[in-house]
């Protein structure tokens, strides 16, 4: 990276420094993040243990018992479901948005570098994929192909690139036309290493800003599929499984509802208040 480059992050960085509900909320995400994974160790119940000694399966939260958070409706501990679930939610969010990142990335750059025809067929793919309800597509695949964690981010992925698609090749347009553009053109570099080092390198930052924003969508999305029985299966769990279980019993153990649901909306809010801090400080009017 060249040293314009480097004092253009060093700026952006400083920028969302100044954000203290951007820092603050990249803070508690960290806390989130560590508590799921060493939430799990803590306790003495694994993720499908039943408590039997329990006068009910569903018991309130106790630290006399060691259930923290209580007990779902099975006897099972649910602080270290929720945390569980945590780590397969934030596993499923990044990695379908990686998966959504690098075909749009790459469909968008190639689309607005080249312009002419092979742009408006590559975008009236888009746009044909746009009208398609996706979420059949995604219940389709689930179906007929099974339903596994390593289907679930690749189904949603899949159908979750065509914004960024559209994102990039915008700015892949604006871009085609500078003269550090026309400079590599002139000495002959390959169209491939023309959007591999020219183009995409200069979208990075509304790709950043995008994806922390994809992630809450891809958590929301995976939490609505696990409410209709299509997301992880047991043994596993996720924050979208934990809170349709917990809808179920909201009025005989509405801790069950109420945790799974409070970390949700937690990663939610930061996630969003991280997306519109980096949004600030990579704005180019802000430089």
């Amino acid at each position: 990276m060249s040293s314009a480059g480097r004092g253009l992050l060093a700026d952006a960085w400083r920028r969302l420094g100044r954000n203290r509900a951007a820092i603050a909320a990249l803070a508690m995400l960290g806390a989130l993040v560590v508590a799921s994974l060493v939430g799990p160790a803590l306790s003495r119940y694994s993720i499908d243990q039943v408590d039997w000694t329990l006068a009910t399966l569903a018991s309130p939260p106790s630290f006399e018992n060691g259930h923290w958070f209580g007990t779902d409706s099975n006897g099972r501990d649910l602080f270290v479901r929720v945390w569980a679930g945590t780590q397969v939610s934030l596993l499923v969010a990044l990695l379908a948005t990686a998966v959504s990142l690098v075909i749009g990335v790459a469909w968008g750059a190639t689309a607005g570098y080249l312009g002419g025809r092979i742009d408006d067929w590559m975008m009236r793919f888009v746009d044909v994929l746009y009208a398609l309800p996706y979420m059949f597509f995604v219940i389709i695949l689930t179906v007929v192909f099974g339903r596994s964690l390593f289907l679930i981010f690749l189904a949603i992925g899949a159908v979750g690139w065509l914004t960024m698609a559209r994102i990039v090749r915008g700015q892949a347009l604006s871009l085609r036309h500078q003269p550090f553009v026309d400079a590599a053109i002139t000495l002959g570099l390959p169209t491939h290493r023309i959007i591999s080092r020219h183009i995409v390198p200069n979208v990075v930052g509304t790709v950043i800003v995008y994806a922390t924003l994809t992630v809450p969508q891809v958590i929301l999305f995976e939490s609505f599929l696990s409410f209709l029985g299509l997301g992880v299966q047991e043994p596993l769990t996720s924050l979208g499984r934990l809170v349709a279980e917990g809808a179920v019993e909201m009025e005989s153990a509405p801790w069950q509802l109420v945790v799974p649901s409070a970390v949700l909306a937690t990663i939610l809010l930061c996630l969003n208040f991280l997306g519109d801090g980096l949004r600030d400080a990579l704005d180019p009017r802000q430089r």
